[in-house]
């Protein structure tokens, strides 16, 4: 379930932020992949009309940003799971993410790393979706 609301969240957030702000169409579809790893990213986003490069700098940024921010949000809802912390951070944070957790503990990295895969499976099949309802919008 984590995985579902996560991906679709991160999908929708950013092309509604983008849309709310008056993006280009380029603009929505590049930051739309930005929480998937790099390798899905770039194609998702060129394959819809996005701009790669701009599709890369917001991984770049999403991935960082979870590093920084995951750490104080655990602390905040009192997460002493590492399961749980590996797959927030490999869900949010993708590569980035997972390597972080693969150094602070091995159950935290391994469920970072299967939180990452699954998002980047999940991310190229909705990222379809997401598009079709956004080309609805006016």
């Amino acid at each position: 379930m984590a995985l579902l609301v996560g991906c679709v969240v991160a999908l929708l957030s950013a092309m509604g932020i983008a849309w709310a702000l008056g993006g280009s169409w380029e603009t929505l579809i590049s930051l739309a992949p930005k929480s998937a790893t790099i390798p899905i990213a770039l194609p998702m986003a060129e394959r819809f009309g996005g701009l790669p490069s701009l599709a890369a700098v917001a991984v770049a940024v999403t991935g960082i940003s979870g590093c920084m921010l995951a750490p104080l949000l655990l602390r905040i809802v009192r997460s002493q799971d590492p399961a749980v912390e590996g797959f927030a951070q490999g869900l949010t944070a993708h590569a980035i993410g997972t390597a972080r957790s693969i150094q602070i503990n091995p159950t935290a990295g391994a469920f970072a790393a299967l939180a990452m895969g699954l998002n980047g499976v999940l991310t190229a099949l909705l990222m379809p979706l997401c598009v079709a309802l956004f080309q609805k919008l006016p």
